[in-house]
């Protein structure tokens, strides 16, 4: 019997606020947990799926891409991976009879999160040019569709193939094959919006867009710096790592301009002492002015070279290229100006020095803090060049570590989803399917907005993902959307995306991770990489939500025969029936994946090769790391003005919202909240509890407005602020971007607060 969703649309801006919390996980993390899982499935179903999450022989969580550990828990999910899976093993049902009773105008009026509380999708539906309601379609009915709107295009590159994380590695490869096949590059997908800066950067510095370190490298090393990221939120089972790399003698900083309960202490549920104590976490706390981390790594590079002995001089000289260069520009750094830029104090730079300089053996993570400034590109090629200084990379215990968001985002990039493609992979896929894949370059998520926005694209095509909840400047982008001739999502639930539409629309129902996948030849299982370069298997065991789903893989195949049609020599049925052939033309095209299936049978999976970290061989262009020595940038904050950073709430994961609480920052029943430090509230006259609009200023005076926001004094760095996002994604424009990655530069707004009334119904 599917269990009832919420019947109204709860208002948002109207919080309970309390003090903010300074440990994470415990008890409270067992009983939310429990209590939003048996909401969703039941209680025998839920205790049936949360025991399979991230096993040897269950289904990867839907949710973060952080590795699971060699020996597991019977538990080895936190409280956001069980809100995920739960949302997706809910025995609510979004069916025919819901579009009819709710017209495509009702639910554009409906939020997100009461759009994602309805429940699966069980049915195809199709909304026709004109019409106010979705209604079901067959599929045959429904590639139909996709055909005629595909043929009626002028070119392939009026197409767009979008792509979210929670794709698996076969759905992945067929994807962008049927993309290729048809003729266009066109395959954004979400690390254009969060990592893009890192593998930008990374690619430059050391030859290869991954982290360098394997979890047990945690385990072993003696620093640990987390920068621009909260892994109690966004990865809560990073925090089990940490408590181990602290028991094993290693050191954390933090650099954050918000402090972060799970950084501060976490109180593992999964042992009764981390329970009752908890562990503390952070040894130094560097309360980061937003967008100050370049200025930050510049200064602590210059007072290592200033070191005598603290250069790994050997490692420069026979890994390195590009040292003198940066060398230079790192003495030139000045103490002023970073103090200025970081908003830190000269003790707490030096404190974190000698931290720096005790270690033999350090790792640096980040997130999204680091990765969405104009800046963000320098800024991690900054971070490289501080690794490479002391040998930080290629050594056990040390390296780049940038973490992840969604389950497969970084295996989607390696199976060939990517917009500029590497002319060898281009190579090696016409060598192995006979037939020339495009060479130009395709639509990046920002370049695709704009090509929908100025139609040079008319077909928009999204593999999972809720793009237009997830995309920056929202007015603009749904303005975009809405000139195109189709648009096409493959889901597992509604989300907004489905409420703003082409001319056409289309709604595609899958299976989820945690569903039984039966083809023709036999019950299948998947593949996914995870933020460390590991690659494992993923089945599911729950029978589908609706006897009308397909796999992901098998949509893509039964498109790919109606687009194509007879001339196409890939083998669609058969890769359709039998996932393992698809693994087989894996391996015979991507580097790395040889012996696919055979390895992949393994327990655990395997890892894939990293030249820097395996063998300190750095296939750059210069064939060794590469310091860079660009100049030190941060935003500028005018008078009377604050930098706002967009972030999750607790009980949201990307733009899918879990429920109306930010526990830890003390935040409850609202959304529509921005936090101020109480020093800047008092110095711009805005009270706490008083509602404003946000307004966004960019340069040449372009303006952005998110109205009804209710003031939190929160202990921010000064002079910054904090709002969650997708509200705020309308602040940030189109152009407003990081440069070298074009990722939205959403964690550096400027904006003022101007006096404003609540908005109950803005939470949309």
């Amino acid at each position: 019997m599917a269990t009832k969703p919420p019947k109204g649309d709860p208002v948002q801006d109207a919080p309970q606020v309390a003090e903010p919390k300074h440990a994470a996980a415990g008890l409270p993390a067992i009983g939310h947990t429990l209590r939003i899982a048996q909401q969703q499935m039941g209680l025998k179903r839920t205790a049936l799926t949360l025991l399979r999450v991230n096993q040897k022989d269950g289904f990867d969580c839907p949710g973060c891409a952080w590795p699971e550990p060699d020996h597991r828990h019977a538990a080895e999910f936190c409280e956001n991976g069980a809100k995920a899976v739960a949302e997706e093993a809910t025995l609510r049902r979004v069916t025919p009879e819901f579009f009819a009773a709710h017209s495509v105008a009702d639910l554009h009026h409906r939020s997100g999160y009461w759009l994602g509380q309805q429940g699966r999708l069980t049915h195809p539906m199709y909304l026709a040019e004109g019409a106010e309601h979705y209604e079901p379609v067959s599929w045959e009915r429904a590639f139909d569709i996709i055909g005629e709107e595909i043929e009626a295009l002028s070119s392939p590159d009026e197409a767009v193939f979008y792509t979210s994380g929670r794709t698996s590695n076969e759905a992945a490869f067929l994807y962008q094959l049927f993309a290729r096949e048809l003729g266009t590059n066109n395959l954004p997908d979400c690390s254009n919006m969060c990592h893009e800066s890192s593998g930008s950067a990374l690619t430059e510095t050391i030859g290869i867009g991954k982290g360098s370190v394997h979890l047990e490298d945690l385990y072993k090393a003696d620093l640990i710096i987390v920068a621009g990221q909260n892994p109690g939120t966004n990865h809560p089972r990073m925090l089990s790592a940490l408590e181990k790399a602290k028991a094993n003698g290693a050191r954390i900083i933090s650099v954050n301009p918000l402090p972060e309960a799970g950084l501060e202490r976490f109180k593992n549920p999964q042992t009764p002492q981390g329970m009752l104590r908890g562990a503390a976490l952070t040894d130094l706390f560097l309360q980061i002015r937003i967008g100050g981390d370049q200025a930050l790594f510049r200064l602590l590079n210059k007072l290592v070279l200033e070191t005598e002995g603290a250069v790994d001089e050997e490692f420069v000289r026979e890994h390195t290229h590009g040292y003198e260069e940066f060398a230079k520009a790192a003495r030139a750094a000045d103490w002023d100006e970073t103090l200025a830029a970081t908003g830190l104090t000269r003790a707490e730079i030096e404190q974190a020095l000698g931290m720096v300089l005790a270690s033999e053996r350090t790792i640096v993570c980040w997130a999204m803090g680091l990765t969405q400034h104009k800046h963000s590109v320098p800024t991690i090629r900054e971070v490289v060049n501080f690794l490479l200084l002391r040998g930080n990379i290629g050594r056990t215990g040390a390296g780049v570590c940038p973490v992840r968001g969604h389950s497969n985002v970084q295996g989607d990039r390696t199976m060939g989803i990517f917009e500029r493609p590497a002319p060898a992979f281009l190579d090696a896929l016409e060598a192995e399917f006979g037939f020339a894949p495009p060479r130009e370059h395709g639509f990046d998520v920002v370049r695709a907005i704009e090509a929908l926005r100025d139609g040079e694209a008319k077909v928009f095509f999204a593999m999972g993902g809720n793009f237009v909840g997830a995309t920056p400047d929202t007015n603009v982008t749904e303005a975009a959307v809405r000139r195109a001739r189709l648009t096409v999502h493959v889901s597992t639930k509604l989300n907004r995306s489905h409420v703003v539409t082409g001319a056409r629309a289309l709604i595609l129902p899958t299976l989820g991770r945690t569903e039984r996948d039966l083809q023709s030849s036999g019950e299948q299982f998947v593949t996914v990489e995870d933020s460390m370069g590991m690659v494992h298997a993923s089945r599911g065991r729950l029978e589908p939500a609706s006897a009308h789903l397909l796999s992901e893989p098998a949509i893509v195949c039964r498109l790919a025969r109606r687009v194509l049609g007879a001339d196409s020599r890939t083998p669609w049925e058969e890769f359709e029936k039998d996932y393992a052939t698809v693994r087989d033309r894996i391996a015979r095209v991507i580097p790395g994946f040889d012996d696919f299936n055979a390895r992949v049978a393994h327990p655990g999976g395997f890892a894939l090769p990293h030249a820097p970290r395996d063998e300190r061989r750095f296939p750059t262009a210069t064939g060794k790391a590469n310091f860079t020595a660009a100049p030190v940038e941060y935003p500028e904050l005018p008078e009377g003005r604050l930098l706002l950073q967009t972030l999750r709430s607790h009980d949201q994961y990307n733009t899918t919202i879990y429920g109306l609480d930010d526990r830890y920052r003390g935040i409850k029943n609202g959304r529509r909240v921005v936090l101020v430090n109480p020093e800047d509230a008092r110095r711009l006259g805005v009270a706490d509890g008083s509602y404003v609009d946000l307004v966004g200023e960019w340069k040449d005076g372009v303006e952005r407005r998110a109205p009804g926001f209710r003031v939190v004094h929160y202990p921010t760095a000064p002079g910054c602020a904090a709002a969650y996002y997708p509200e705020t994604n309308v602040l940030v424009p189109l152009d407003a971007t990081a440069d070298t990655s074009n990722t939205p530069a959403s964690k550096s707004v400027v904006i003022r607060l101007e006096a404003g009334v609540p908005h109950p119904r803005a939470a949309v």
